[in-house]
């Protein structure tokens, strides 16, 4: 299993790049959002990446995040999710987008991705509603891709990109914080998962400390 690739961008594509390790090169497909978001030709960069197997084909599916990595495998494993429409939902909403939409019930947000239809968006909200607490909880426990010593002396980390909407550069790691704050306080995932992702949606700024102080309000309305 290739599970991380580090090199430099020989070439890019529409939906992919091509990185040259050591001389080898890996065709890597990316969402648009990861592929706005990268070096250009010729500089550095490391991705978390996802072998697919097929009968007659194999195919590496790059991510700048762990956390998007496993958004990858959840959808996948939606019932008419593939691969390619795994990346289109991550390219239009990001990680942070889709675990708040999810965790929100917000099947319009997740439709608003290019091949996903309302029967589809329902059945990934469905069946990954009880798995977006987790998924966003890994937010503010892994790093973005270094690469290793004698590779190159930089470490990589993503350029921002445009998004849809505002995201903050650590919204993630302060939701992930919020989450477990709230869990700590003995709320549920589920329960603490949708209040920070409506105060997320709200303010997408926000840091810690007032996620934590908005999804309370929501949680125990005065």
């Amino acid at each position: 299993m290739i599970g991380r690739l580090a090199g430099r961008i020989d070439m890019r594509g529409s939906d992919h790049v091509l990185i040259d390790v050591r001389g080898v090169g890996y065709v890597v497909f990316v969402s648009d959002r990861t592929l706005a978001a990268l070096p250009r030709t010729g500089e550095a960069v490391a991705l978390y990446t996802e072998l697919l197997v097929r009968e007659d084909l194999l195919q590496l599916y790059g991510f700048p995040t762990l956390v998007e990595k496993e958004w990858f495998r959840l959808l996948t494993s939606v019932q008419g999710v593939g691969a390619k429409g795994a990346l289109a939902i991550l390219g239009t909403l990001g990680a942070d987008g889709l675990g708040r939409a999810i965790a929100l019930g917000d099947q319009a947000s997740v439709k608003a991705a290019k091949g996903v239809g309302p029967k589809t968006a329902q059945r990934i909200v469905l069946e990954l509603k009880d798995k977006a607490p987790a998924v966003m909880a890994m937010g503010g426990a892994v790093p973005a891709p270094t690469l290793a010593t004698g590779d190159t002396e930089e470490a990589i980390e993503p350029n921002p990109v445009a998004a849809p909407a505002p995201v903050a550069p650590n919204s993630g790691a302060a939701q992930a914080e919020a989450l477990s704050a709230l869990a700590n306080l003995g709320y549920s995932p589920a329960e603490a998962a949708t209040a920070v992702a409506q105060a997320a949606d709200e303010t997408p700024e926000a840091d810690t400390p007032t996620l934590i102080r908005q999804a309370l309000k929501r949680l125990a309305p005065a």
